[in-house]
């Protein structure tokens, strides 16, 4: 709780720990006021270091965001409040009473040296699997029992082989149902536990069906700014799927990527490995008729 004196004084209430903030903030600090920073965040900085280059000038943005991150972070009259959201504001101009709810951290601020060490060893995120006491029979259709068996006697000998097993199931379902992969932790004697942990940390793996097809559209600054938001929505429209999703005959799936390192031809759309630059919405119906109709 902050609460100010009941004559007006010098302090000051800045929500929000973005390049914006923290410029305000500064300006204030220098000028003597006392300035809390509010920040949702667990850190001050918002989402300009996401950007590559800032306009006009095309500098870069990190070089424009640390200096600022820095100085706030040691200006004596600046006292950050993150990880921190406001549940209320009463009062008048002057004298206003903030009630402010910290979320827990579980980290010592005080001790926290940035070393990343808790993120890796996180209980909440990282939890443990155990595998149960007793194994359960699996049901797989007859008809992939013959596939699954090809790459079962394929692959033998010991955990190095799980990514090509995954990788080869993959490429028979086009993603890893859960009967596949228990089938083959069981037959193949290795932990259920190792083979999900190794197909939930590579992007390469996919847990959901996926389409034949999966478009891409890039969501890059560049692609942003000349219409990406509104080729995403017109594909969503023809599909009749949401971003992540797939349509009813499996033939399209959609996703949204921040770049795709073409930003010279935005806005850009991917489908499968084809790149197609200078993209419209005009242009939504052809792309899709062209692999519909290609036989692929």
């Amino acid at each position: 709780m902050i609460q100010q004196a009941t004559e007006k004084v010098g302090a000051v209430l800045v929500v929000g720990g973005g390049v914006g903030g923290m410029q305000a903030s500064l300006d204030l600090a220098e000028a003597g006021y006392k300035v809390y920073l509010v920040e949702k965040g667990p850190s001050i900085g918002g989402v300009m270091a996401q950007l590559d280059k800032t306009f006009p000038t095309n500098d870069c943005a990190m070089c424009t965001l640390a200096p600022r991150m820095v100085d706030c972070g040691r200006h004596l009259n600046i006292e950050k409040l993150t990880y921190s959201e406001i549940e209320s504001i009463e009062g008048a101009a002057g004298n206003f009473t903030v009630k402010i709810r910290k979320k827990a951290r579980f980290v010592d601020p005080e001790k926290c040296t940035g070393c990343g060490e808790c993120t890796d060893r996180c209980l909440v995120r990282n939890r443990a699997y155990l595998e149960p006491g007793e194994k359960t029979e699996v049901s797989v259709p007859p008809e992939e029992l013959d596939r699954l068996a090809s790459i079962m006697e394929k692959h033998k000998g010991g955990r190095g082989i799980i990514v090509p097993v995954l990788q080869e199931a993959q490429d028979v379902y086009n993603y890893l149902p859960e009967s596949a992969v228990r089938y083959l932790s069981e037959r193949l004697d290795i932990p259920l536990g190792l083979m999900y942990r190794l197909a939930t940390f590579y992007n390469a793996f996919s847990l959901k069906p996926k389409g034949k097809h999966v478009i891409r559209v890039c969501m890059g600054t560049s692609c942003y700014v000349k219409g990406g938001k509104r080729i995403l929505r017109a594909l969503e429209k023809h599909l009749n799927v949401g971003v992540g999703g797939v349509t009813e005959d499996k033939q399209f799936g959609l996703e949204m990527v921040n770049c795709v390192g073409c930003c010279g031809q935005s806005p850009v759309v991917t489908v499968d490995e084809d790149i197609y630059g200078y993209m419209r919405q005009s242009r939504v119906v052809e792309l899709i008729g062209k692999y519909n109709h290609s036989g692929e």
